[in-house]
């Protein structure tokens, strides 16, 4: 019998994708399939070959771009001299996540799959579009695509003899374990990121540490619009840039929300503690400092500002033992209860932090080990570079404005990096 493993490939700007693409490999396991769930930037390319099965998961940027993590793929993927039949042995599926007002809609999707097609794939599905201006969002589509799936994939590889599919009644174990580490054992001092080595551009998955130079507000303070000139000594990081180029900055979440977050789940903040995969061959999370303490996987790792997906209410309401909070849960990760999850999330932009506070019984149940599947990390963010290495040595400036505004929610939004931006002195070495 053929071996039963797949493997979920994403490309994804703003999680999106890889949200749908986590999902789908939840939806493997309950299907007792072997399944990895990787940027198509982490996967060798060259091993696609040996690939029975893949379901491929991508978004499209800007003007028909691919996402920052699919980008050597895309590129090797379209060499000339890749032979028309390598792929031959490869079943495929190809979801797609794009938004029908910009005119290249789902244009990457789409060109991958007719790509793999030239290589010899072989495709389970017409390649399905996903649209953000559908009412109910991509789900519209996503949801009936992924049933068609599962048909095509169960009656290529079965059921193995005496197992059925895991009832969504039934939780997953986590991707990692956490385990606390005893409080009097020595622990480096690990509370900022690594510079990048000497040798190493920054990049995401190696950022540079730039210390804050000034920040200065550029608009009158009776202006509405708090806008700030910010710069940043970048001695010895090796960037180099030039007119019309961006910098990615990764936030971190403000004191207050963190000792909320910890307060809300009975969290200590200061207790040290080493992550475990569950299963083999699983890559410990990008960033994230072994030994490690709760404050700075909440501050630095977890975005509990994001406005909540479908995903987390899903598995939210799997620790639940209240059962009005349960069944509200339950409506929100269901197909039927998307525009109820549309007006009390997208809507007000409310965040993970404030819908944990609305459902504190089942909040104060999550187990750690549950914290990265259920929250997302905070992801970097791209801003205009305003200056000139030539006018400006060993200075990058960026020009903020910082976001704030109102919705039906009494407090104000307030943009994560922004917020972190504006808020760094430059006094006190931030």
């Amino acid at each position: 019998m053929a071996e039963r493993k797949l493997l979920v490939l994403f490309g994804s700007q703003t999680g999106t994708a890889q949200d749908t693409a986590e999902r789908i490999g939840r939806e493997a396991k309950r299907r007792h399939l072997r399944c990895r769930v990787e940027a198509l930037d982490s996967c060798d390319v060259a091993n696609l070959i040996h690939e029975p099965l893949v379901v491929f998961v991508c978004a499209t940027t800007g003007q028909g771009d691919p996402p920052d993590n699919m980008k050597v793929f895309w590129r090797f993927l379209f060499r000339k001299n890749l032979p028309p039949g390598s792929l031959c042995q490869l079943d495929y599926a190809v979801l797609g996540l794009g938004d029908s007002s910009y005119p290249k809609f789902n244009f990457i999707a789409k060109k991958l799959h007719k790509r793999v097609l030239q290589l010899g794939g072989n495709p389970l599905l017409p390649v399905a579009l996903g649209d953000d201006q559908h009412d109910l969002g991509p789900d519209a589509v996503v949801d009936p695509w992924l049933l068609a799936l599962w048909d095509k994939i169960l009656a290529l590889y079965p059921l193995p003899p005496g197992l059925e599919i895991i009832s969504p009644d039934v939780r997953l174990p986590p991707k990692y374990t956490l385990h606390y580490l005893p409080e009097d054992s020595p622990h480096p001092d690990r509370d900022l990121p690594q510079p990048a080595a000497p040798r190493a551009a920054p990049c995401e998955l190696h950022p540079f540490a730039a210390r804050v130079v000034s920040n200065q507000r550029v608009t009158a303070q009776s202006h509405f619009q708090d806008v700030r000139l910010i710069e940043f000594d970048i001695t010895g990081s090796g960037i180099t840039f030039s007119a019309g180029d961006v910098v990615m900055i990764q936030p971190q979440n403000c004191p207050e929300d963190v000792q909320q977050f910890c307060q809300l789940l009975r969290l200590e903040p200061d207790r040290h503690f080493v992550l475990k995969p569950t299963e083999p061959g699983t890559s410990l999370p990008p960033l994230l400092p072994q030994p490690c303490t709760i404050r700075y996987l909440v501050t630095h790792y977890l975005d509990i500002s994001c406005v909540p997906r479908r995903s987390f209410f899903e598995l939210l309401s799997s620790f639940s033992t209240d059962e009005l909070e349960r069944e509200k849960l339950q409506e929100f990760s269901s197909a039927q209860g998307q525009e109820e999850l549309y007006s009390y999330c997208n809507r007000p932009r409310r965040t993970t932090l404030e819908a944990m506070w609305d459902f504190p019984h089942t909040t104060c149940a999550i187990p750690a080990d549950y914290l990265l599947d259920l929250i997302p990390r905070i992801r970097p963010r791209a801003f205009s570079i305003a200056s000139s290495l030539l006018a400006h040595p060993e200075r990058m400036q960026i020009l903020v404005a910082v976001v704030r505004y109102k919705t039906r929610l009494s407090k104000p939004r307030r943009g994560l990096c922004s917020t972190w931006l504006a808020s760094l002195n430059p006094e006190q070495g931030n």
